[in-house]
């Protein structure tokens, strides 16, 4: 299978999208409490985390549909 220049852009967002995700997961570990139960704002964090991951995915995706189809 060849890897052209969309594929490997389209590979490039995505795990940069996971990334950031990953990044702020820590975070949000690390300054709600590390290795202890997570408090009540840390799990409210941990929701908008994981609510902003689903918005950004569903940016990424269509900005990926909307650069492949001015190709």
């Amino acid at each position: 299978m060849e890897i052209d220049a969309e594929l490997r852009r389209q590979i490039t967002v995505s795990l940069a999208a996971a990334a950031v995700f990953i990044v702020a997961l820590v975070g949000i570990g690390v300054t709600f409490g590390g290795s202890t139960v997570l408090p009540e704002a840390g799990a409210l964090a941990l929701v908008a985390l994981l609510a902003g991951f689903v918005l950004l995915m569903a940016g990424v995706g269509t900005y990926l549909m909307r650069a492949n189809d001015e190709s």
